[in-house]
């Protein structure tokens, strides 16, 4: 098991919640941010971006493990190249630095964004199959998914150069319960085409922490990319019957009762043993 953790974007929403749960377990932090807030629970905090190799090998002091979660997060406000440019040179420096530092365990903050639902183009995109699992084809058209995509690529090419056990998270609209879930699920409640391209689904922020911990304990080398997800959507809907209304050609391979969730978390349960536990309505 790591004894210490870098954390980067470490001021962010996932980020404070996995300096919190590190805190919880006894593990000693080290926490790189743009700017330091002042108030991170963590042993050493560098100001510096993560795209910057000086700062991340400061960063990485005493470090045994390395959860990356500095990115720019949606394409709607950063120019396209940008945008582009910072994600994969961010992540490309973390892993090379830490796999140069010795680090071997490693988990990286991708996104449901690498479907391409999200972001695309056209007007009414579909998943091609659900439950969607990691081998459905991605539709990719914005340069945020193609940033995890390239993300995605880099952790497997760093495993093999490195020796390391990487696991990119497909993470999707993560929040707290009173920060902006129960916001998010009155708005879908009320208008479901809303949540369309993301088929409805969530993260408690806790859970997302505890994913990113439990990816630091995959044996390596070697990379992985899972899924993770509540096990049911954020609306009072069943999910069969949204599927039917805002996807129809969809095909389902399996049912999907009740408001369970249209993706598969299983390789994220049988690699780690992650199961989300921080529900809306518990």
């Amino acid at each position: 098991m790591v004894t210490r953790v870098l954390v980067t974007g470490a001021a962010g929403r996932i980020g404070r919640a996995v300096l919190a749960l590190l805190a919880e377990r006894s593990v000693e932090a080290n926490a790189l941010v743009l700017e330091d807030p002042g108030d991170l629970p963590a042993r050493l905090v560098v100001a510096g971006d993560a795209a910057d190799a000086t700062a991340v090998r400061a960063a990485l002091a005493g470090a045994d493990g390395v959860i990356h979660l500095a990115a720019i997060p949606t394409p709607e406000r950063t120019p396209a190249q940008e945008l582009f440019a910072v994600n994969t040179l961010a992540t490309f420096t973390v892993l090379e630095e830490a796999g140069l530092a010795g680090v071997r365990q490693a988990a990286v903050a991708s996104s449901w964004g690498i479907t391409g639902l999200p972001w695309t183009a056209d007007p009414s995109p579909h998943p091609a199959y659900v439950p969607v699992d990691e081998a459905m084809p991605s539709q990719v058209a914005d340069p945020y998914g193609l940033s995890k995509q390239v993300d995605e690529l880099t952790a497997a090419a760093m495993a093999r150069r490195h020796g390391m056990s990487v696991v990119c998270l497909r993470y999707p609209f993560v929040g707290g319960f009173d920060e902006r879930l129960r916001t998010h699920a009155a708005r879908l409640t009320a208008e479901p085409a809303a949540g369309a391209r993301d088929l409805w689904t969530y993260l408690e922020v806790r859970d997302a922490a505890r994913a990113a911990l439990l990816a630091l304990g995959v044996p390596g080398p070697g990379a992985h990319s899972v899924h993770v997800c509540a096990p049911e959507t954020l609306v009072p809907f069943p999910t069969e019957e949204l599927l039917r209304r805002y996807h129809p050609a969809t095909p389902l391979l399996r049912p999907l009762p009740g408001r369970a969730a249209p993706v598969d978390t299983t390789a994220a349960e049988r690699l780690f043993g992650f199961t989300a536990e921080h529900l809306l309505d518990e």
